[in-house]
This record gives C-alpha cells, structure tokens and sequence, in this order.
C-alpha cells in the first residue's frame, strides 16, 4: 500500500510523518509545499529533519505559492522557523532531495501498483497543480486525507482555517476533479491534544532525540499556553490517525465547496450535510477514539525519544 505525504514540514507536521511510519505504513515519498513558512524554510526543515530522524524516503520540492501566486504563511503562530522550542532546534542539514514534486507525483501515481493514498498536511497546491497537469492521474488516486478546513469555523480568520486560506483556489481544484477528498478539519483535530504530562513522558526518555523532541513539543504547547490552555490541539498527527487508523475515526458524507471570495469569508470551506440539499463529494472526519489517537501518537513520539 502506497502512502505519500505532501507537508509544510512544521513540528506536528514532523510528528504526523514519524506516526505514520510508526505505525509500519511504507512511505513512498514526501513533498513540499509553502505553509507553515516560506518554502525555503520548510525545505531547511525537511532537510534537517530527514537527518535526525534518518528518514528513508524521498523528499521533493513543490509549491512555493499559492496558485494565485500569493504566499500565506503561520509565521506569526510559529516563528521564523515555523517549528517553535523551548531550547533545542533541528540541526542545518544539506538538502539531499530527489527532485521536483510535480514529476515525483506522476511517476508514483503512473507506476500503478496498488492503493495509493495521500496525506497532505498543508495548503492543497503541489496536488492541485497535478490534478492541472495531469487529470487523466486524478481517478489513480484511492484517498486524499487533508488536515484543512472548518466545517464551523475558521483559525487563521473567522471564517478560515489556514491551510485552506492559504490557497483557496488549490482546494477548489482539487475538489473540482473529483479526488476522494478526506477533511480532517478544525473541530475533529482539536479533539487530540498535547499537555504537559506529554512533554514530561518524552523528557524521560534518554535517547539520541529525546531532548530535541521534548523541546519541540513543549514549543507548541506554549502555543496553547499563551492563550491560557494548558493542551494543544495536535494538528497533523491527527489526521494521520485517520490514515493508519481509519478504525478510530468516524466521517460523514459531506458537500464541501471552497468560498473563494470576500473579505471576511474568502477560505472559508462550506460544508452542507444534508444529502438532499447538494450532493455530497467528499467526507469529513469528524469523530476520534480521542484516548486511543493520543496513545497511537505518544507511542510513536516516546519511540523516537528511545532512540
């Protein structure tokens, strides 16, 4: 079975991709797309990640702007970096990537061979400039989960979760091809959270990433912390459950459709669950085993920390 990650490589997009290896899912391959940061910092996070944590799969470079062209970023959530800590950072690694993202995509998906599903972690540009290039592709792909939209709310605006307003047009694309489209929106990820007693189980550990891992979670958990939350809602890895453990989920048959317009709506993804009103064309995630999705990320987490 065939997974591929498409990432703005943040830290919980980091603990998204180590939960699915964990759980024993062959990773064919990883692309990058602007997001979390610009892309040149995502790319610096991928290359100084894959080192760390001896990643085995191939990196591609995608997207680094929306398809408008605009470039949206979480800068001001998560830093220049876009992954926040509380000490220790990534260390600079040389980027060793494997080419463009666009040609990577067709390839895996032109070989054919068996189930191919896609995480995508960030804004929806690297797989909406694929299904554009090459629509005839479109129908090889069996699952699209994407961390993205809010089917009551927004984050980064009132209306808009940030991945979704960072290229609304791309979602709109993707959803206009007709991909099995997965939303593991704002109200299903904050159902899995991160507190303190996380960052302290990991600090236990004495292994090789264990200090770096403990300062990387507890830097976004004090994205929580100054809100006055004491848990974070842990993004990425949520949706991941939802790809190696669809048994933990629940999703609808939903309508979703893209507001690409407006001040105040522009990002914003509409969903109508009502069959009889529009005709449904993708799923929402919407429920979680909370306890068990937390105990599946930890372990993956802790596992590292062994190293």
């Amino acid at each position: 079975m065939g997974v591929w990650i498409d990432t703005d490589m943040g830290f919980d997009d980091l603990a998204a991709v180590l939960t699915v290896r964990a759980a024993g899912l062959a990773i064919d391959g990883v692309s990058l797309v602007f997001g979390n940061a610009p892309l040149a910092q995502v790319r610096a996070n991928a290359a100084a990640a894959a080192q760390a944590f001896s990643f085995r799969f191939p990196v591609h470079v995608g997207a680094d702007r929306a398809i408008l062209g605009a470039v949206e970023t979480a800068e001001t959530i998560l830093g220049k970096t876009g992954m926040p800590s509380t000490g220790a950072q990534l260390e600079p690694a040389p980027e060793d990537f494997s080419g463009p993202a666009l040609e990577a995509l067709v390839g895996w998906l032109a070989a054919g061979a068996g189930p191919r599903r896609i995480l995508a972690l960030g804004p929806l540009t690297n797989i909406a400039i694929l299904c554009l290039a090459r629509p005839d592709l479109a129908p090889k792909i069996d699952e699209l989960i994407w961390m993205g939209g809010g089917a009551t709310m927004g984050n980064h605006t009132a209306s808009a979760e940030f991945n979704a307003l960072a290229d609304p047009e791309a979602v709109a694309i993707v959803l206009a091809h007709g991909l099995p489209l997965k939303m593991a929106d704002l109200d299903f990820c904050r159902k899995v959270t991160i507190g303190a007693e996380d960052v302290a189980a990991i600090r236990e550990r004495s292994g090789a990433n264990a200090a770096l891992l403990g300062d990387l979670t507890e830097g976004f958990l004090d994205i929580a912390r100054a809100r006055g939350r004491d848990r974070m809602a842990f993004f990425d890895p949520a949706a991941a459950v939802a790809l190696v453990r669809p048994d933990l989920v629940t999703m609808q048959t939903v309508r979703i459709d893209m507001e690409l317009a407006g001040v105040h709506t522009r990002g914003r993804t509409v969903v109508e669950n009502r069959p009889h009103k529009a005709a449904p064309n993708a799923g929402l995630i919407s429920g979680v085993d909370e306890h068990a999705a937390h105990e599946l990320i930890l372990s993956a987490l802790l596992s590292e920390a062994d190293r």
